[in-house]
């Protein structure tokens, strides 16, 4: 085995009462990938944040080559020689890729954005990455941003490099680019470390997988000698049935019909041209595409929060037998017809949820206009709110605890729980389980599969185009605003459904 680039010994990280880390002991060895799993609330974030200077531990040693180090901040780390490339990218928009490279560098004359490009150039030719880099961030795909601060790090002379969650809203195509560069890099002696939730790609691509569970290290497996379920057994501490059943629609009825739909941003900006689709009860209809190719802006349109600027959204309400057009209707109006949006975004807190206010309040918050006490129909809140903590396993002291003291994947359940137990007629759930766990993920899952078979439109809107194919019947694919194919989940190839996410020239459905 290789050098030891990194070793973790009995770090313990608290905040107030909370251990987020216990007794942690890792190694990572130079010239390897390692992934870190667990699930949400298992410290792998907090983990990796003392690694890279943004937390510091209250106990245990940090060693970087067989030196033990202290690091205090990023700079710290950074001359340590570690980077961490964040889920969330931290780029100006309005700098080029080079310029973003070298910002905050703070070298006195080193400020020559030719030499700087060169250099940039040559590190993107040594890992086989596609950069241009004067061409500005906001011009940029996602994948191509997430080029810029790999190499940001790669610049600073990086040999220990964190990734989390690389590969969360990119392509089957751009991971597989991604993975390519990995492993050049792992080649040149860089000791990379992997946070993600997608156990295929851990075992395509790392040499082994570390588990935390609850704060504590559980162990570490070579990956060529490990499978799916026991990673997830390590990880949640009990079997979990890892397949989506998914049952045949029974009686499907045109639930929703969307024609010629056009919307503009507030730019003016055409992000939804002639998009037209069918919504059927007892089906999930699966939504796929590169990040901001008009998924959100289709569904805050049936919504009522999107302005339509040509089109039609024509809903067929199965208690009146009724056809009413959703365009001309408030978001109340549409909410009081059973469509509802469950939408996950990244500041989870922003769409329909109140953190100061606990779990129970925010139950009220579905039915408080209709006209009751706002304060004496606690009741059948506190019910749902316990139902849905011990349901999808929301880790939170009470049903009374405000909704911002949760972590972000219990604030999502939350969410989704809600809207999920409103008896909807269509579901339109966006991102459900972005960054859940493996196992609350399959609980939504599950929790989808029974809205379907109870006659529910459901829509999903999802990342991973392996759980898309399993758990869809069929596949609407949206690229630049444009419907590029509509595919069967049963059939359906993930390059197949890839080269349609990005072919923005619209295309033929192929249902």
């Amino acid at each position: 085995m290789s050098d030891i680039a990194l070793q973790l010994k009995g770090i313990t990280k608290r905040f107030g009462s909370v251990v987020a880390n216990k007794n942690i002991n890792l190694c990572a060895y130079t010239g390897e990938i390692l992934s870190l799993l667990g699930e949400n609330g298992s410290g792998k974030t907090t983990l990796m944040n003392m690694i890279s200077g943004i937390y510091y531990p209250d106990e245990g040693e940090i060693f970087i080559n067989g030196q033990e180090v202290v690091i205090k901040s990023p700079r710290d780390a950074f001359d340590y020689k570690i980077g961490m490339i964040h889920q969330h990218f931290k780029l100006v928009d309005v700098f080029s890729a080079a310029e973003n490279i070298v910002l905050g560098l703070g070298e006195q004359g080193r400020y020559n954005i030719k030499n700087s490009s060169k250099k940039v150039s040559q590190i993107a030719e040594k890992y086989g990455f596609d950069i241009d880099p004067e061409k500005k961030i906001h011009e940029m795909s996602v994948s191509e941003k997430q080029t810029v601060e790999i190499i940001k790090v790669l610049y600073r002379g990086a040999d220990i490099l964190i990734l989390d969650e690389p590969t969360a809203v990119l392509t089957p195509q751009e991971t597989k680019k991604l993975f390519d560069v990995l492993r050049k890099m792992k080649e040149d002696g860089k000791t990379i470390i992997i946070i993600t939730h997608k156990l295929h790609e851990v075992l395509a691509l790392s040499d082994r997988v570390a588990v935390l569970r609850k704060g504590e290290y559980i162990g570490t497996v070579i990956t060529s000698q490990t499978n799916e379920d026991e990673l997830t057994e390590m990880m949640v501490g009990k079997k979990v049935d890892l397949n989506i059943k998914r049952s045949d629609p029974v009686n499907p009825q045109k639930r929703l019909e969307v024609k010629n739909l056009n919307c503009n941003n507030r730019e003016g900006i055409k992000v939804l041209n002639d998009v037209s689709f069918e919504a059927y009860s007892g089906e999930i209809l699966g939504i796929a595409g590169i990040a901001g190719s008009g998924q959100r802006e289709l569904l805050e349109a049936i919504a009522g929060l999107q302005h339509i600027e040509q089109g039609d959204i024509i809903y067929n309400d199965p208690k009146t037998e009724k056809s009413e057009n959703l365009k001309d209707k408030t978001p109340l109006q549409i909410r009081s017809l059973g469509v509802r949006l469950s939408f996950v975004p990244e500041d989870r807190l922003g769409m329909g949820l109140v953190g100061n206010m606990d779990i129970v309040d925010n139950m009220l918050l579905r039915s408080y206009r209709k006209g009751k006490s706002f304060f004496l129909q606690k009741k059948e809140p506190k019910t749902l709110a316990e139902k849905i903590i011990r349901q999808l396993e929301v880790v939170t002291p009470s049903a009374n605890t405000p909704v911002r003291r949760l972590s972000g994947g219990n604030v999502q359940k939350v969410l989704v729980g809600r809207e999920i137990s409103s008896s909807p007629t269509v579901l339109m759930a966006a991102y459900p389980v972005r960054g859940l766990d493996i196992n609350s993920s399959y609980t939504i899952y599950n929790l989808l599969n029974e809205q379907k078979e109870k006659g529910v439109a459901v829509i999903f809107v999802g990342e991973d185009l392996d759980v898309l194919i399993e758990l869809c019947d069929r596949i609407l694919v949206i690229g630049s605003g444009r419907i590029t194919g509509i595919v069967d989940g049963r059939t359906a190839k993930k390059e197949e459904i890839g080269y349609l996410m990005t072919n923005s020239n619209g295309g033929k459905d192929n249902e």
